[in-house]
């Protein structure tokens, strides 16, 4: 099985000790708390009030602006507050909570639509739009901006991505091995919405399953392609992805419809499936609850808002005193205070590690190594940019491509100095973000 690959990059331990665990249905939680921010863009406007019965699938957040996404209710009961909550990417933000009435009764508008392949791209955009759609594998931007090219931009292909090359999660791998037929259907959609003829599906050659599974279901389509990827981290970032599979190179400070190419996760593929064909908006994610802290380690569809605590508590609760908790993987996920944070469109992972797995990290001077030069995906010169984000000389990291980095963590694993580089680079990002604001 030859497999294609981009240059740098790294090849931690895997430990996908879920990779064989059928996907489970998380029974109903009594409650959800549904953050207004959950995507990239503008937060959500509540459209409900307290004391309010809504049902499931209701909008309950209105998108503001054009870089946005509504919020549903992932269940049917009662809005019993909407005030500032905990959040899993940061400081508390403005939620939704709502009481399940046990019922879990849908709204009259979730229909299904077996006319859909006669939509109109328009058409899909605005359902797409409509259904609070955002990337799935963790970025979570809003998927019908992606849909929507400006007119001076030619796309001629979809990329799938289904490498999940973060270490410990494999809710992507599962899915396509259990629902291939539908991210199939919804890969179909986005190449119908985009007017595309060439799609490819990007799979890490150690998911032989899903290679097979969506080879198979591929067999009859047209202008479609499985294309085994080395087992390579971070295989799955969207420029390296289209680097490998077709050879091009996203432009410096630019995006992937640079070079006529949308990248889309197989998870945000089987969304769109179900949102087109069957009116369903986005309420319910397939989330990897592991590590070795977690008695019973499980792949979970969960309803967007159920805490981490309820999550935790079906999969048996703590082994021992967990010495970390983390929304997503080691390499690019966010660690947690506490488990009263919700689930959002944006978790692929709960990660429980146990204290013997945590240890403590001392920074000392750079020895010059060139390790994280020598692995970086994106090309830049980590050590150089952690060095002007600390002495605050931001325009130096931009001239040396602070805003290339993807932010994927290889830098800070190889560095032997320990030195905290992707911090620092997200410091410079942000205060390059706030001057440009300010002008």
């Amino acid at each position: 099985m030859k497999a294609r690959s981009f240059r740098g990059g790294i090849h931690p331990p895997e430990e996908k000790i879920t990779s064989s665990l059928p996907i489970q249905e998380l029974p109903l939680p009594q409650r959800v708390v549904l953050p207004l921010s959950q995507h990239t863009g503008a937060p959500a406007q509540p459209v409900v009030k307290v004391g309010e019965r809504v049902k499931t699938g209701e909008k309950i957040g209105e998108a503001q602006g054009p870089i946005s996404s509504p919020i549903h209710a992932s269940l049917s009961g009662k809005v019993i507050e909407i005030s500032d909550h905990p959040h899993p990417l940061g400081p508390p933000s403005l939620a939704i909570t709502i009481e399940s009435d046990g019922k879990d009764e849908y709204h009259p508008d979730i229909k299904h639509n077996n006319e859909y392949f006669r939509l109109h791209p328009n058409e899909i955009r605005q359902i797409v739009k409509e259904a609070g759609i955002v990337g799935l594998g963790g970025a979570a931007f809003p998927t019908y901006v992606k849909l929507s090219p400006p007119e001076d931009k030619w796309i001629d292909t979809v990329i799938l991505n289904g490498c999940e090359c973060e270490p410990y999660l494999t809710c992507d791998h599962r899915l396509m091995i259990e629902k291939a037929y539908e991210i199939i259907q919804g890969l179909k959609i986005i190449a119908q919405t985009l007017e595309v003829t060439s799609s490819y599906l990007g799979i890490e050659k150690n998911k032989g399953d899903a290679i097979r599974a969506m080879r198979e279901e591929m067999r009859n389509e047209a202008n479609m392609e499985v294309v085994p990827l080395k087992t390579k981290y971070p295989q799955g970032a969207e420029k390296q992805l289209i680097k490998a599979i077709l050879n091009r190179e996203v432009p410096s400070e630019g995006l992937p419809l640079d070079v006529g190419v949308v990248v889309q996760n197989v998870g945000t593929a089987l969304a769109i499936s179900e949102a087109v064909r069957k009116g369903r908006p986005l309420i319910e994610r397939v989330v990897t609850v592991t590590g070795r802290g977690i008695k019973n380690p499980a792949n979970l569809r969960v309803r967007i808002g159920t805490l981490f605590q309820d999550v935790v508590d079906y999969c048996g609760g703590f082994r021992g005193k967990p010495g970390k908790i983390i929304m997503g993987g080691p390499l690019m996920g966010f660690s947690q205070y506490t488990t009263q944070v919700p689930v959002i469109k944006g978790t692929t992972g709960i990660l429980i590690l146990p204290q013997e797995e945590v240890k403590e990290v001392r920074e000392r001077a750079c020895i010059r190594c060139g390790r994280c030069v020598d692995a970086c995906p994106a090309g830049i010169t980590p050590n150089l940019i952690g060095k002007f984000a600390s002495k605050d000389r931001f325009d130096w990291a931009r001239e040396y491509g602070v805003l290339d980095c993807m932010e994927c963590g290889v830098c800070a694993y190889l560095c032997p100095a320990k030195i905290p580089l992707v911090q620092l680079i997200k410091y410079a990002k942000a205060q390059l973000a706030g001057a440009k604001l300010e002008s």
